[in-house]
């Protein structure tokens, strides 16, 4: 009992201190474009409007993404104020739910020792860490996603009881639907190829029956369908934009823009998955073993998931690195369970190996950071983020030697502890360091330049470019000029909210007595050689911020 205490408040004690590093720091950086800027406008929007069922931006509707993030950021809003770290106080909270519940699983599917070990190595994976203090809907779904897997695989699992695995069972669909809802139907597609291929490996029939289909899809509908419907039935054109234009289109076109070769996860993977890069085909072929007695084969049903949803994404049209984020708390318990389970304990010092050889490069690369250095980023910039990135480089490495010196041991946890946090320090340092480039890409600066000058009442226009920031930081919409990207259906939906090209500005311009606009350095430049009266009030490389008079 009092070695038991131990290890629970040891416990209790490395999540304490997590809890400290992982949320600690959302504070600290701009939001930059596109994502995080469009994440924390659409819920302000939902706030400012008191409208939370039809998400906009810009005062534009948007219909690319489910509501369930929308809702989550605005109530923080309303809770704690429109801040850096409230936009992304939802990303943070699921992606420490995920490495919580992923070592929880891990221990109650594979066993005690596997858990911590899994849970570290979720927390260090640098992927997982970036994305988790970033604002974008990937962490949301992933968590979602992988909990309802390992929901699913606890109620299949034969030491649970049967009241608890119809607990479970239920949980992973109503887990489904939160997926669902953060992101559309890869929380349906993904899951359900993965029933249906691991029932094919495992030729069990039962598998179907046992999840109680009829009955998940009846509590899926009950989360789900009320949004759906009541949007459907207040925006009439939702439907066709969202299920067929931001899902078969997306999965099947290049109308995205976001086409990537086959091979592109491979790297994502790859350093996605620093510094666990020693143990990750070890790790992902512990799946392949069956384990004794047959029954249910969590650690199969695991991996068919990692190649389902890193498959999917592979042959998809539509490629961005944080697509396959689902995959890594399922990939982190299998290494935990393979780190768990090493008989040769001394071998184990070669796990450090990579975090070592990482750090040494990530030093070079540091080193040379300068030389990425272009018009709209210069190298004065660089030169800021640089200590950072020597930071970020020197934790890797310190954590990889101090790793190796315990595995030499035959220390496995204590290895795996020193990693986790080198390559935590890793992720955090590049992330807060980025702040210093970031500053191009965010209109923090811009804003706080102007604020107190910006009346509400005056128009104000973003001339041929969008800053998702923008409008954040500015608490405000404004008259889009000729561009319309992302923003081209709620354009076409309400047609007088926008100005389809220069010409239209122009005479807008002219005609108001004050007005307000953002624009790009080369577009500034066409109007002021067109004599338009404007006052140049800041300018970066990127944008330029005029008023009349």
């Amino acid at each position: 009992m009092k070695l038991l205490t131990i290890q629970r408040n040891s416990l209790l004690t490395l999540i304490l201190l997590l809890a400290l590093a992982w949320f600690g720091t959302l504070d600290y950086r701009r939001l930059i474009n596109p994502d995080e800027g469009r994440y924390a406008e659409i819920p302000r929007e939902m706030v400012a409007s008191g409208d939370w069922l039809t998400p906009r931006m810009n005062d534009l509707k948007y219909f690319e993404k489910p509501a369930l993030q929308y809702w989550a950021t605005a109530a923080a809003y309303t809770a704690f104020g429109e801040h850096n770290w409230t936009a992304r106080l939802w990303p943070a909270l699921t992606g420490f739910a995920g490495i919580l519940f992923t070592g929880f699983a891990a221990a109650r599917l594979f066993g005690a020792r596997a858990g911590p070990y899994a849970g570290a190595v979720l927390a260090g994976s640098v992927l997982w860490t970036v994305i988790g203090h970033a604002n974008t809907l990937d962490m949301g779904v992933s968590f979602f996603l992988a909990a309802a897997v390992f929901a699913l695989c606890l109620g299949e699992h034969p030491n649970t009881p049967a009241t608890n695995s119809r607990l479970w069972t239920d949980g992973a669909w109503a887990l489904l639907a939160l997926a669902v809802l953060s992101k559309g139907l890869i929380g349906l597609v993904l899951p359900a190829a993965t029933v249906v291929l691991y029932t094919l490996w495992q030729r069990d029939w039962d598998f179907l029956r046992r999840i109680r289909l009829l009955r998940g899809i009846l509590i899926l509908l009950v989360i789900t369908a009320p949004w759906f419907i009541a949007v459907s039935l207040a925006n009439p054109e939702f439907a066709h934009f969202f299920f067929i234009h931001e899902h078969v289109q997306r999965f099947l076109t290049k109308s995205h823009g976001r086409y990537q070769p086959m091979w592109y996860f491979i790297p994502i993977l790859l350093i996605g998955m620093i510094p666990w890069l020693g143990c990750l085909i070890q790790g992902a072929l512990r799946g392949v073993r069956k384990e004794q007695g047959g029954g249910f084969q969590p650690a199969r049903f695991l991996l068919v998931w990692i190649i389902v949803v890193f498959g999917f994404f592979s042959v998809s049209s539509s490629k961005l690195a944080s697509y396959i984020l689902p995959l890594f708390p399922a990939l982190a318990a299998l290494i935990g369970l393979y780190l768990s389970e090493m008989r040769d304990r001394p071998a184990l010092r070669w796990q450090a190996l990579p975090a070592i050889v990482l750090g040494l490069a990530a030093l070079v690369l540091a080193w040379q950071a300068p030389r990425f250095a272009n018009n709209e980023v210069p190298a004065t910039l660089y030169a800021g983020y640089q200590p950072w990135l020597y930071a970020a480089a020197l934790a890797l490495l310190a954590a990889g030697l101090v790793a190796f010196r315990f595995g030499a041991r035959g220390q496995g946890l204590p290895l795996v502890l020193t990693l986790a946090t080198g390559a935590h320090l890793f992720g955090q340092c590049f992330l807060l360091g980025h702040d210093h480039v970031g500053r191009v890409n965010s209109a923090y600066d811009a804003v706080q330049a102007i604020r107190d000058q910006v009346r509400p009442d005056v128009p104000f226009y973003s001339v041929n470019t969008f800053d998702h920031s923008l409008h954040y930081y500015l608490k405000r919409s404004t008259t889009m000029v000729s561009y319309r990207d992302e923003l081209g259906f709620g354009v076409a939906q309400e047609p007088h909210k926008f100005i389809p090209d220069m010409a239209g500005f122009e005479a807008a311009w002219r005609a108001a007595p004050m007005a307000w606009a953002m624009m790009s350095p080369a577009t500034w430049q066409e109007l002021n050689a067109k004599k338009l009266p404007m006052r140049e009030v800041f300018r970066d490389t990127r944008r330029v911020i005029v008023k009349k008079p």
